[in-house]
């Protein structure tokens, strides 16, 4: 089984995201998948990986450009993988914005995608663009690193866990010739 894992990130927060998902993908279903882990604006084809996770930065309740292209190219090819999304985003304690920071129901239609989960973000102010910190600062949201390394991994886990069906069959259905 291959699997992509690929990420639109702007400071690179969400792209650290999606290397631990890759390596926790990889570490629950080692022997069974292969696992890449690409930035969103690298990826050309699709077609290859049986699995797709997918997932982007939030700013200002939008994806960025490049993960929506990555849905908005390959929309029919994914409708035939297994597809899920993730969106890096609320920052702050309590998280904000509070409520869902991001719509992602025309992605998912578009993808086919099995599921999406909004992870907390993080934020250093020097990184940002003069409008970000001003949202942020009208938030009064403070420098940090809001991530939660735990949930990534649970999810990573149930992802693999919905997996291993398939990869069970793939397994018991293999007979090597010697």
């Amino acid at each position: 089984m291959k699997i992509l894992v690929a990420a639109a990130s702007r400071h690179g927060g969400t792209w650290e995201i999606a290397e631990e998902i890759g390596r926790a993908l990889a570490s629950e279903l080692r022997g069974y998948a292969v696992v890449r882990v690409s930035r969103a604006e690298d990826v050309a084809v699709v077609e290859e990986f049986d699995v797709v996770l997918l997932g982007s930065g939030v700013y200002l309740g939008q994806w960025l450009e490049a993960a929506r292209n990555v849905v908005g190219e390959h929309a029919g090819i994914l409708r035939t993988k297994k597809v899920w999304l993730f969106s890096s985003g609320p920052v702050g304690t309590p998280p904000k914005p509070a409520e869902d920071p991001v719509d992602v129901t025309r992605l998912m239609t578009l993808s086919g995608a099995r599921g999406h989960v909004v992870f907390p973000g993080r934020i250093e102010r020097s990184l940002l663009r003069f409008a970000e910190r001003a949202v942020v600062t009208a938030l009064r949201v403070e420098d940090g690193d809001y991530r939660d390394w735990p949930a990534v991994r649970a999810w990573a886990g149930e992802v693999a866990a919905a997996l291993k069906p398939a990869v069970t069959s793939e397994v018991s259905g293999h007979v090597e010739r010697g």
